[in-house]
């Protein structure tokens, strides 16, 4: 009986075992589930067509269309899950499956510029706070920057003390922005924002400025040199001054309209020239050239005319002469050389079919002046192939006098210094020419002469024969005899280019 029990003991630890090996033998496992959701960050947005993969790998599966995933048969154990998107910082997270068990799992994932920083507060440069311009036109100049390299968009918001009108200006992408039509004697407010479109905008503080109150029925222009650019002014009888362009812009050659009443001037980008009308206050500045524009063998030393009466403005292009309404339409051919020299010097006659024309060749010398009439065809000759440099020409209202200057010394060099230039008036009615820079200093230039309102005087620029010195700007006695010695008047310092109408 001993021997039966001890038997039935041994059979029954037998079928133990066998089951314990039956439940843990090699290569059988088991198996859960991970399940769960992808959204982003904060707006809790579901995230469709996310990778999610674990580690140790079991199998790579997407989010559908509201977020959600779900891995099947994924052996028991701990698993790093892992959910990647473009645009998104990668999210990971550990969890542990259980065997005929579903583990959840969430992603809340940031976007990829989460760490991105926004650009810095915009530093407002110029105007400077309460700064009183001198100027309708004002070059805003504010700076921000962005540690990320991000690029930076600007809006520019300018206010006035005088009305409820708001400049809204957008999508600026240099850190300067020009504008021209300021309004004498207003006060105004002006804010930047920056934004990398990233992060939020980030708004500047208030900047405010004014614009000087000031008389612009001014019958005297002018240019000064400035930063290193010419800038046009005014002036009246009693020698007030204004500026009319900016000194971040190279403008000069002023010639006013008396009927449009407006001013023409010669503006350069460094490597070409338009011609730009503006009003008499500065404001409202308009292109006129495009395609053909303005040249000739030195750009500082081209002219154009725009008679006082007419709307048609007359330029040179090298060796052809075009003229085009003020308002950039209408261009046309109107002379072209026949010799291959070059158109320098252009003044057309408000009241007569006369147009007066200076050439040279590509150095700026062999000086011919002479007239043609408004279909091209030649009329007189002044000076034919002469030697030495010559600047200005202005015809006067009657239509007998022309007005130039000449470098008697006949000096030519490659920088075009002159040594001894003289303002000089030729009358057609005798066919005589007259020196009227009888009381000129010596060793100094007179140049670029204009008639004054009255003609009875020539408005000019002096200046040293070295080419470096200041200019001033003049005005002496238009009296036709030889040798006399006409009084000069000083009208303007640090001044050249002048015009008056």
């Amino acid at each position: 009986m001993i021997l039966n029990r001890t038997y039935f003991k041994l059979i029954a630890v037998f079928i133990i075992l066998l089951s314990s090996c039956n439940e843990d033998r090699i290569g059988e496992f088991n198996y859960g589930t991970i399940e769960g959701k992808v959204v982003s960050e904060g707006a809790n947005l579901p995230i469709p067509n996310t990778r999610v993969s674990t580690q140790p790998i079991t199998s790579t599966v997407f989010t559908d269309s509201i977020g959600n995933f779900t891995i099947e048969n994924v052996p028991y154990g701990e698993y790093a899950v892992q959910a990647r998107k473009d645009d998104f910082i990668s999210g990971l997270e550990l969890t542990n499956v259980l065997e005929n068990s579903v583990v959840n799992v969430i992603f809340e994932l940031l976007p990829s510029t989460a760490n991105n920083k926004p650009p810095t507060t915009p530093l407002l440069v110029a105007p400077t706070q309460n700064q009183v311009l001198q100027s309708t036109e004002v070059v805003f100049e504010f700076l921000s920057i962005d540690l990320d390299g991000d690029p930076i968009i600007y809006t520019l918001e300018v206010r006035n003390d005088q009305n409820e009108e708001v400049l809204l200006f957008e999508d600026i992408t240099e850190n300067t922005f020009t504008y021209s039509q300021l309004q004498l004697g207003v006060q105004y407010f002006w804010q930047v924002t920056a934004t990398d479109n990233i992060n939020s905008p980030v708004l500047s503080p208030l900047g405010t400025f004014s614009v000087i109150n000031a008389n612009v029925d001014n019958r005297f222009l002018f240019v000064r040199t400035i930063n290193g650019n010419n800038v046009i002014f005014s002036a009246d009888d009693s020698g007030n001054e204004f500026q009319l362009t900016s000194d971040d812009l190279n403008s000069y050659r002023p010639r006013r309209n008396v009927a449009a009443n407006r001013v023409a001037f010669l503006q350069s980008d460094g490597a070409a020239v338009d011609i730009y009308t503006m009003k008499r206050d500065g404001s409202d500045k308009v292109r006129v050239t495009s395609t053909v524009k303005p040249n000739g063998f030195n750009l500082n030393e081209i002219n154009f005319s725009w008679p006082p009466t007419s709307d048609k403005i007359y330029f040179p292009q090298l060796d052809k002469l075009y003229r085009i309404n003020s308002n950039g339409q209408g261009l046309e051919l109107v002379y072209q050389t026949t010799d291959g020299s070059l158109i320098s010097e252009v003044a057309a006659s408000e009241t007569a079919n006369i147009i007066a024309l200076k050439t040279n060749n590509l150095d700026g010398y062999n000086v011919s002046i002479f007239t043609i009439d408004f279909d091209g065809n030649i009329l007189d000759t002044v000076i034919s192939g002469a030697p030495g440099a010559a600047s200005g020409l202005n015809i006067s209202v009657t239509n007998k006098l022309l007005l130039y200057s000449y470098d008697v010394s006949e000096f030519q060099n490659i920088s075009y210094r002159r040594l001894d230039s003289r303002i000089f008036v030729y009358d057609w009615d005798s066919d005589i020419t007259y020196d009227i820079s009888q009381s000129k200093p010596s060793g100094t230039n007179d140049l670029e002469p204009v008639f004054s309102p009255n003609e009875a005087f020539a408005v000019f620029t002096n200046t040293s024969n070295d080419g470096i010195s200041q200019k001033n700007v003049y005005e002496t006695g238009i009296i036709l005899e030889d040798d006399t010695d006409n009084t000069r008047l000083e009208l303007y310092t640090n001044a050249f280019m002048p015009d008056s109408e």
